[in-house]
């Protein structure tokens, strides 16, 4: 009995002991969570229940340089409902008044809305939706209906905001306007001017604080932000948006015509480089065609005969040969290391010079121009065209730039065909970007400048940055080369492949150029051509150049080539943006001055020079998209009425006035 006493006596013990170890663990344990690690674990529980919020901020707007409204940020907001943080006197005072007046804004009967925020009480619903995608004009007046006026804490109100990219001209430009997106990740991509200025559209994020309310729900804790955001700059493009609209139909009209895959079109002011239009449609599987890449940057392909430019600078700059030197065509066909060159005229053209070869397009004679004086020393005709720049990008602010190849003597890919092939555009590959630069340097006048699309960053009026031409290459040749130069152009489009364009009441010059794409193919797969056109108007004073390139047009059409084509997409650019509608015989002579031509040239200079914020016709639009539209833009806006914009007080155009009034009446 005495062993089995003291045997539970040792039993007693050993639990008291463990407990009392347990007592001194838990105590070093609070003690160490208290002192040691309490900041965290305070800090965790409040970013728990806490939390700070991004807001984002507006993006500044795009303006094409006619003051017109390319894209901009439109708030929207979102109303929330804590149901549970009103006080039972205060919700029973207020409900039915606050269920009117959602009834106006809304649309739905006050007595529906007075049975939802009923419900949503009874059930203890702390985030009832009562409206999303709210202009700021109807997200204020909500803000102030009863219940709500008291705030968050008081009256329950939540508030949400999130901004929408809008392009007010639709899809016209799209690829080149461009877009940013934001992922979840926390990294981003975008295309075009969006992407490549974000810096200066984006502004600065602000924050606002928020407490957990339910699992996923959070709603802020007062009714203002930590830090409000900053919006961004604007940019002000060098898009001209009545040149754009001429572009983008000219070469819609010849896309659909042909059933081609895609085409490009790139309108650029001579003396500026600022790129006044540029379109860029490919061919969906239903057969619309719509802004899929901006294949004038993005995509370099083999240029074809409008590489011949290249050709016949080198060699008049080199004076190794002149226009007026003969060449035989051999009856349209002439062969290099057992590979044939043939003029697409079958039989040649005989004995014809130079400056007519090069207006015939003649494969034979650019070839042997350049083959006989280049054979024994091709580096040297290879080292002038990289010094006109094809051998590298034109470093462009625009991501995904095609890289260009131009093979050098030194590859050992270089064989005895390199040379005669890239005499006519082959084995080759340029962008129609540099392409379009190098010919608009030979009409301003031997000065080649790089591609621009932003002459301006503003905020409001006031000039944050202002972008000057940039220069790439202050010469390409000299003067006596260029006036040759510029008379064989002018002669392609009077005698030469390009004579079907002609009229003796609106000159140009230019250059066809039609480059096999698949001939390495031996698959039985069908032939396709990029046919393109490129040179600038009018001829003897050049005011814009253009380049047009139409790839996969159909060959069951009848004609696939350069000239027919795409020239005519040229031609009626050229000729819209001048006279609006086609050339008549009125137009006596090229340099005659035409008055109303001479305003509108003079007065988009002046635009130019002093880029202003306009006010935007938003006639049509529905009524809280034209209110959110135009006060983002700093005015204020007072309406009549309900339904889509029917007239407004300051008629589009007019320079904007910052806190400006403005009336838009509804129908």
């Amino acid at each position: 009995m005495a062993v089995d006493d003291k045997y539970i006596s040792y039993r007693i013990y050993l639990v008291a002991f463990a407990i009392f170890l347990m007592a001194i663990a838990i105590a070093v344990k609070l003690t160490n969570i208290q002192w040691v690690e309490g900041n965290y674990y305070r800090e965790l529980a409040k970013e728990r229940t806490v939390r700070n919020f991004v807001i984002p901020a507006n993006k500044g707007n795009i303006y094409s340089s006619d003051g017109s409204l390319l894209a901009t940020s439109i708030p929207k907001y979102i109303i929330r409902f804590d149901a549970l943080a009103p006080k039972k006197e205060a919700f029973e005072k207020n409900v039915n008044a606050l269920a009117d007046s959602l009834a106006t804004i809304l649309g739905k009967s006050a007595g529906f809305y007075q049975n939802e925020l009923r419900k949503a009480r009874a059930n203890n619903n702390r985030y009832f939706l009562v409206a999303r995608d709210l202009s700021y004009t109807d997200y204020m007046k909500i803000k102030g209906f009863p219940l709500f006026e008291l705030g968050a804490y008081k009256g329950g109100i939540i508030i949400e905001q999130k901004t929408v990219r809008e392009h007010p001209i639709g899809k016209i430009a799209e690829r080149t306007i461009g877009y940013e997106r934001k992922y979840q990740e926390g990294y981003s991509d975008g295309k075009g001017i969006e992407w490549a200025y974000k810096d200066y559209l984006n502004g600065k994020d602000g924050r606002i604080l928020k407490q957990k309310i339910a699992k996923g729900q959070w709603k802020p804790i007062r009714d203002i932000n930590e830090v409000d955001p900053q919006d961004g700059y604007d940019v002000i493009s060098t898009i001209d948006v009545y040149i754009q609209d001429i572009a983008h139909h000219a070469l819609l009209k010849q896309l659909e015509d042909y059933e081609a895959d895609h085409g490009c079109v790139v309108v650029m002011e001579t003396h500026t480089g600022q790129v006044k239009a540029i379109a860029n449609l490919g061919r969906a599987t239903d057969g619309t065609y719509y802004e899929t890449t901006n294949y004038a940057v993005a995509e370099s392909h083999e240029p074809g005969s409008t590489f011949k430019l290249v050709d016949l600078m080198t060699i008049l700059e080199d004076k190794v040969a002149d226009t007026s030197t003969v060449y035989d065509t051999h009856g349209g066909v002439v062969k290099y290391s057992g590979k044939s060159v043939r003029d697409s005229h079958t039989g040649g053209y005989g004995k014809i010079s130079l400056a007519r070869g090069f207006e015939l397009s003649s494969n034979t004679v650019l070839v042997q121009a350049v083959y006989e004086n280049y054979k024994n020393n091709p580096s040297k005709f290879v080292n002038r065209v990289n010094s006109y720049g094809f051998n590298k990008r034109l470093n462009m602010d625009f991501k995904g730039e095609g890289r260009p190849f131009i093979p050098q003597p030194t590859d050992k890919n270089w064989s005895n065909i390199s040379l005669p092939w890239m005499a006519f555009g082959y084995g080759v590959s340029v962008t129609p970007m540099q392409t379009l630069a190098f010919y608009n340097a030979v009409a301003n006048n031997g000065v080649m400048l790089k591609p621009q699309f932003v002459s301006e960053i503003k905020e409001w009026n006031k000039t944050i940055k202002k972008m000057e031409p940039e220069v790439i290459n202050p010469k390409v040749c000299s003067q006596a080369t260029l006036l040759k130069l510029k008379a064989v152009l002018k002669n392609v489009v009077k005698k030469g492949t390009a004579s079907k364009l002609y009229s003796k009441d609106f000159s140009m010059a230019g250059k066809t150029g039609t480059a096999q794409v698949n001939y390495g193919k031996r698959d039985g797969t069908p032939m396709h051509y990029a046919s393109s056109f490129v040179g600038y108007f009018p001829a003897d004073h050049p005011k814009y150049s253009c380049i047009v390139v139409v790839h996969k047009p159909s060959t069951a059409k009848g004609d696939f080539y350069g000239a027919g084509v795409a020239g005519p997409v040229f031609k009626r650019i050229a000729q819209k943006i001048f006279t609006e509608v086609p050339s008549t015989n009125e137009i006596k002579k090229l340099d005659r001055k035409i008055p109303k031509q001479e305003k509108s040239y003079n007065e988009y200079f002046a635009k130019l020079q002093k880029p202003q914020q306009l006010i935007p016709n938003v006639k049509g639009m529905p009524g809280m998209d034209a209110i959110a539209l135009l006060e983002n833009l700093g005015m204020r806006v007072r309406t009549s009425g309900i339904g889509k914009v029917k007239k407004q007080s300051l008629q589009a155009g007019q320079n904007i006035i910052k806190n400006t009034t403005i009336t838009l009446e509804l129908l």
